[in-house]
């Protein structure tokens, strides 16, 4: 039989960068966690991690392992909800990922009323140019600009949204004039890193003007948005990120028009956890009113209390 401590602090290490990471968060001793470690590999008859300078890696059986761990973790979790006061009073941490530019200028703001409501919950949101990876445990919910094609998901489509070309209006005013796509070969662009994109629903660029040159590249569509502000170079943006600025004004309104979706992801057996599931919740709710927003039709955001 499996002893839950040992396997708890398992997990953790496979998380974590290394042995005193792993006790920071467990709150124990660095070589605690170290004999805990040793101690489970004598229980499972197996190493499951080769020790090297670079810290603790996991071996074959070591990821095999992984899977069943977190399943025993998911559903000792899920009976700590059930059990306890959590379904009454909604309380704990939740741990959101989401797309950059999204999490920052339209999560942000609205998860901060979150908490204003459910005074209760704690939400650690990471915003990143990356997939947020939620078999590993980074986060308990994940916006995404992708559905997953397997694991075992809840998901459902969160809305739509749509991506414009954008430059400022100084730049219009001293730079050829841009009257059909074709004109798009003779400007700079400011685009993604080709080998850096994290999803192929980002190379819209290719499908407009491949042959353009791309004067500026970035895997943050922060950095893309705050450089198109310079007046420089056009560049895609979706229009909820924008519109925040005034000068921004669309290019070939009628003719560059892009959409893409966002996906909101949580683990089966984490979907229901109560305070998972009043995030989950929220969003949703949150997101509704504001589809014209996220399509462009709109530059007001529109609040939920």
């Amino acid at each position: 039989m499996l002893d839950w401590d040992n396997l708890r602090v398992f997990l953790e290490l496979t998380r974590s960068q290394g042995l005193v990471d792993a006790a920071k968060k467990l709150g124990i001793d660095h070589s605690t966690v170290s004999r805990r470690i040793k101690r489970f590999e004598e229980q499972v008859g197996s190493q499951l991690f080769d020790r090297n300078n670079h810290g603790y890696t996991l071996t074959a059986d070591g990821y095999r392992l992984v899977e069943y761990a977190e399943r025993i973790e998911s559903t000792v979790y899920a009976a700590t909800e059930e059990l306890g006061d959590h379904n009454r009073l909604l309380s704990g941490q939740v741990r959101l990922g989401a797309t950059e530019g999204f999490g920052t200028f339209v999560l942000a703001p609205h998860i901060a009323h979150f908490c204003a409501r459910n005074p209760h919950i704690s939400v650690d949101m990471l915003p990143m140019p990356r997939f947020v990876n939620l078999s590993k445990r980074e986060a308990d919910i994940s916006v995404t600009i992708e559905r997953p094609l397997s694991g075992n998901y809840v998901v459902t489509k969160l809305a739509d949204y749509a991506l414009k070309l954008y430059a400022t209006r100084s730049y219009l005013e001293t730079h050829a004039p841009v009257r059909s796509v074709a004109d798009l070969e003779q400007h700079p662009f400011i685009g993604y890193i080709d080998d850096l994109v994290f999803s192929e629903e980002l190379r819209y660029k290719d499908t407009i003007a491949p042959e353009a040159f791309r004067a500026f590249r970035s895997t943050s569509v922060v950095a893309q948005y705050t450089a198109a502000r310079s007046g420089q170079a056009l560049a895609i943006l979706p229009c909820f990120l924008a519109q925040q600025c005034d000068d921004l004004v669309p290019v070939l309104d009628q003719q560059v028009d892009i959409m893409r979706s966002f996906w909101l992801v949580a683990a089966s057996e984490q979907r229901h956890v109560a305070r998972v599931s009043a995030l989950w919740s929220y969003l949703r709710e949150c997101i509704e009113p504001n589809r014209d927003f996220l399509l462009g039709k709109s530059r007001q955001m529109v609040w939920t209390k």
